[in-house]
C-alpha cells in the first residue's frame, strides 16, 4: 500500500557517502528519533539552529564544503552508519506488536500536528492526529492518512504594541519540508478529479509526507487548471467563510476517498477524526450503490467498516451548514445514492433541532457503525449530548464508546530525560513503554539526578523564551514593555506555572487573575515567589479569545506583576516542546465538562511536570493520591474545584486554586534539602511520571483502537 514518489534529487550537492541523508530528511522519522536529529546537528550546529531544527531546509542551505568535511570525519561517519542502519531496518522490519494487523485503515483529519515546518494544525486535534500516525508507524499498524495541503498554513501570531493579536499568513515552503509530490508513471504530479463543484471541474494535486512507515496524503486545490475561486479552497486551515468551509469538507471527504481509489488503496476501515470528513462516508455509499446495492444495503455495509471519533462537547464546535448551501452542491449527488432531497437532508438533521441545518456530526453518527469520544467522561457527555438520535435507548445504551487520548512518547519525551530513563529503566524499555511495570524503575533514579535534569530543561526553556524576545527587540518592531511581557525577566529559580492552550473562554486562561491582589502577593513574595508563562492563539474570528490574550498581555507588561507574568507569542510545536519539558507545573482550568480530553498535560507529565487542573477530561482518569507507609499522602499532581456542571463557578474555582497554591504547592516546591534538592517535590514528579507515562501513551491508545474497533469487525 506504499505510495510511490520518484527517485528525486532534492539535494544534488550531497556527497555519495552521505546520500542516505536525503531519504532521512524526507521522512519525519527523524523528528522523534534524537540520534537522527543529532546527525544533522553534528554537521553544523548554527545551521541546525537557524533552520528551526528542520533538516530539509538545513541541507538545502548547507555548503558542499561542510558536507565533504563530514565525510572525512570518522566520528561523524560512525554516527551516520549507525543511524542509517536503524532507519533502514525500521522501514524494512516488522515491529514487535499485536498480532492482528490485517487490512488497512484510512484515517481522515482536517489537521495534522507533526512538526512546525508543516503548519497544518491549529491545536490539540492536530497534535492528536499526528501522534496517532506516528504510533501506528511504530507499531506497524497498516494505515494511510488523508488531509489537506494548506499553502497558507494556519495563522502566524504576532502581539502588536497595543497588546492585540495580529494574524499573519504562514506560507508553507514545500521545497523546505519533508513533503514531495506524488507522481504518475509519466512523471507529472498526480491529479485526482472531484465531481464538478458548482458546474466547474476540480482537480486535486496530491502530496506525500512520509511519517515513518505511514503515508500522509495531502490534497491541494491550488492547481493551475482550476478556476481561481476553486484554487483557494485549500488555502488555509479553518476558514471562516461558511461556503468555503463546506467546499473544504467536500474535498476532504469525497476527494479524500477518491484519492484512495486513484492510488488503488483498498481500506477495510474508514476512521474519521472529527466530522469534517463525514462526506467520505457518502462517497463510499455512492460507490456501493453504483455497484448494485440499494441505499439501505450500502449503508449497512458501510456501518461495518466505519469509525467516527468526536472531539468536542461544545455545540459550536460541530459544523452546521444551511440546507440551501447543501442543496446547491449536492442536488446532482443525492440521486447517485438512491435518495431524494428530503432523504438526503435527513441524514444531516439533528433530531432535536431539525431545522437548524445540515449537521456534520449528525451525518457521521448516522452513517458510522462505531463512534467514540476521547476520554471516559467525554464518552459519557457525548452519549447524553446525542441521545436524541436513539430515542428508544437509555443514555448509557447510546452506542458511543470512548478511547482516552494518549501522546506519542518518543516525540514528547525530552532527549535528556530519555537518556536518564535509559540509564535506569534498562535496555529496550521504550519498546514496551505502555507496560506500567517498567515505570516502577523511576524509583531507582536518585532525586538529585532527576531534579538536576529538570532544572537544566527549565534553563533551556527560559533561554529559548529570552532568545525569542531578543529577536523581536532586534527587529525594531517591539518596545521595552512588549519585550518584558514576552519573558525577558523570567527567573529559573522561581516556581513556574505554564499555561499553553487555544485561547477561548471555556478554557479560562484568565482564571488565575480572578483576584489580582491575592495573586500579586504570590508573584511578589520576596522568599517564595511564583511566575506564570502563557502561550496560545485565538481563532481569527473569536473576539472573546482575542480579549483574553490582550488582557493577559497587558498584565504581563504591568510593573505591578514584577516581570513574573509572560506571554510568549506564536505558540507552535517547537514552543510546545520547550514548555511541556521546562515549566514546574502545568496549569489547566477548563470549565467542566467542556474539556473533551486534553493532551498537553500528558506531554508535561511524561517529563516530570505535575498537572494542576480542574477534574475534567483526561485528568479525571489521571489524578491519583495514595498514603505511604509513614501515613503521608502522596499525589501525582493536583486538582481543584468541582467537576460538576455549575453555571457560575469562576469565583469558587479561583479560590480553590489560590488555596492550593498558597498552602500546598508553593511550600512544597521551596522545601529544599541540604543538597538543594526539594525531595518532597521530586516525589510528586516521580508519581507524575510513573502513573501517567504508560496510561496516557499513544501506544496504549492505539492498542485500544485496535481492540475495540480496528480488529473488532
Amino acid at each position: 500500500m506504499d505510495v510511490q514518489t520518484p527517485d528525486t534529487q532534492n539535494f544534488p550537492h550531497l556527497p555519495e557517502q552521505l546520500k542516505g541523508l536525503e531519504d532521512l530528511a524526507e521522512n519525519l522519522w527523524w523528528s522523534w528519533n534524537p540520534q537522527a536529529r543529532m546527525l544533522f546537528k553534528m554537521l553544523d550546529r548554527q545551521a541546525w539552529k537557524e533552520s528551526g531544527h528542520n533538516p530539509d531546509l538545513m541541507l538545502r542551505n548547507l555548503s558542499a564544503d561542510i558536507l565533504e568535511k563530514a565525510t572525512a570525519d570518522p566520528n561523524y561517519m560512525r554516527h551516520y552508519d549507525l543511524v542509517m542502519y536503524h532507519f533502514n531496518r525500521y522501514l524494512r522490519d516488522a515491529p514487535i506488536g499485536p498480532e492482528e494487523k490485517t487490512g488497512c485503515v484510512a484515517y481522515f483529519s482536517a489537521e495534522y500536528g507533526l512538526h512546525h515546518s508543516l503548519p497544518f494544525y491549529a491545536g490539540g486535534l492536530g497534535f492528536l492526529a499526528g501522534d496517532h500516525l506516528k504510533e501506528c508507524s511504530d507499531m506497524g499498524v497498516p494505515l494511510v492518512a488523508l488531509g489537506f495541503m494548506y499553502p497558507a498554513g494556519y495563522l502566524y501570531q504576532v502581539i502588536k504594541q497595543d497588546g492585540w493579536q495580529e494574524n499573519y499568513t504562514q506560507e508553507v515552503d514545500k521545497s523546505a519540508a519533508s513533503i514531495n509530490p506524488v507522481y504518475t508513471a509519466d512523471g507529472g504530479q498526480l491529479r485526482v478529479p472531484v465531481s464538478h463543484i458548482n458546474h466547474m471541474p476540480l482537480q486535486l494535486g496530491i502530496w506525500k509526507v512520509p511519517v515513518g512507515r505511514v503515508s500522509l496524503l495531502l490534497m491541494d486545490t491550488d492547481m493551475e487548471e482550476n478556476e481561481p475561486e476553486l484554487r483557494s479552497i485549500s488555502q488555509r486551515l479553518y476558514t471562516s467563510d461558511p461556503e468555503k468551509r463546506l467546499l473544504q469538507e467536500i474535498v476532504l471527504g469525497i476527494g479524500g476517498y477518491r484519492v484512495l481509489k486513484a492510488l488503488d488503496i483498498d481500506c477495510r476501515m474508514l476512521h474519521l477524526n472529527e466530522g469534517h470528513a463525514a462526506f467520505a462516508l457518502l462517497e463510499k455509499v455512492r460507490e456501493l450503490v453504483e455497484n448494485g446495492a440499494d441505499f439501505d444495503q450500502a449503508r449497512q455495509q458501510l456501518r461495518e467498516m466505519s469509525l467516527f471519533t468526536t472531539h468536542t462537547p461544545v455545540p459550536a464546535g460541530h459544523d452546521v451548514f444551511s440546507f440551501e448551501m447543501i442543496e446547491k452542491y449536492f442536488k446532482t449527488y443525492w440521486p447517485r445514492l438512491g435518495l431524494d432531497r428530503e432523504g438526503f437532508l435527513d441524514l444531516g438533521r439533528h433530531p432535536e433541532k431539525p431545522d437548524a441545518g445540515f449537521n456534520m456530526t449528525a451525518l457521521a453518527l448516522k452513517l458510522s457503525g462505531r463512534a467514540n469520544g476521547v476520554s471516559r467522561r467525554h464518552g459519557s457527555v457525548s452519549r447524553r449530548m446525542w441521545q436524541g438520535m436513539w430515542p428508544d435507548l437509555t443514555e448509557d445504551q447510546v452506542p458511543i464508546d470512548h478511547v482516552t487520548n494518549g501522546v506519542h512518547l518518543p516525540s514528547w519525551l525530552e532527549p535528556k530525560m530519555r537518556l536518564l530513563f535509559n540509564k535506569y529503566f534498562g535496555e529496550g524499555w521504550l519498546n514496551a513503554h505502555d507496560n506500567p511495570a517498567i515505570w516502577e524503575f523511576i524509583e531507582e533514579i536518585p532525586n538529585c539526578e532527576l531534579w538536576q535534569t529538570h532544572y537544566w530543561l527549565k534553563l533551556k526553556l527560559i533561554n529559548y523564551i529570552r532568545h525569542k524576545a531578543r529577536n523581536r527587540w532586534e527587529s525594531g518592531e517591539a518596545d521595552s514593555s512588549q519585550i518584558t511581557a514576552m519573558g525577558t525577566m523570567l527567573d529559573p529559580s522561581v516556581l513556574t506555572l505554564g499555561f499553553a492552550r487555544r485561547f477561548t473562554p471555556y478554557k479560562r486562561p484568565d482564571l488565575i487573575f480572578r483576584d489580582l491582589e491575592r495573586l500579586k502577593k504570590m508573584l511578589n513574595d520576596p522568599w517564595r515567589p511564583i511566575q506564570l508563562i502563557f502561550a496560545g492563539k485565538s481563532h481569527p474570528d473569536d473576539a472573546q479569545g482575542h480579549d483574553l490574550i490582550h488582557k493577559i498581555f497587558e498584565l504581563a507588561r504591568n510593573p505591578e506583576t514584577a516581570g513574573r507574568v509572560a506571554f510568549v507569542e506564536n505558540y507552535n510545536e517547537m514552543l510546545a516542546q520547550y514548555l511541556t519539558h521546562g515549566v514546574d507545573v502545568w496549569l489547566n482550568n477548563p470549565a467542566p465538562p467542556m474539556e473533551a480530553s486534553g493532551t498537553s498535560g500528558m506531554k508535561a507529565a511524561l517529563n516530570g511536570v505535575p498537572h494542576l487542573s480542574t477534574p475534567d477530561g483526561w485528568w479525571l482518569e489521571g489524578y491519583r493520591e495514595k498514603t505511604d507507609e509513614q501515613g503521608q499522602t502522596i499525589k501525582n499532581g493536583w486538582q481543584f474545584g468541582s467537576g460538576d456542571e455549575i453555571a457560575e463557578r469562576d469565583g469558587e474555582d479561583a479560590g480553590a486554586l489560590y488555596e492550593l497554591l498558597e498552602k500546598e504547592i508553593i511550600p512544597l516546591y521551596y522545601r529544599a534539602g541540604e543538597d538543594g534538592t526539594p525531595h518532597a517535590w521530586v516525589r510528586v514528579m516521580k508519581e507524575t511520571i510513573k502513573t501517567n507515562g504508560p496510561k496516557f501513551s499513544a501506544r496504549r491508545m492505539i492498542k485500544d483502537y485496535m481492540r475495540k474497533f480496528y480488529d473488532a469487525q
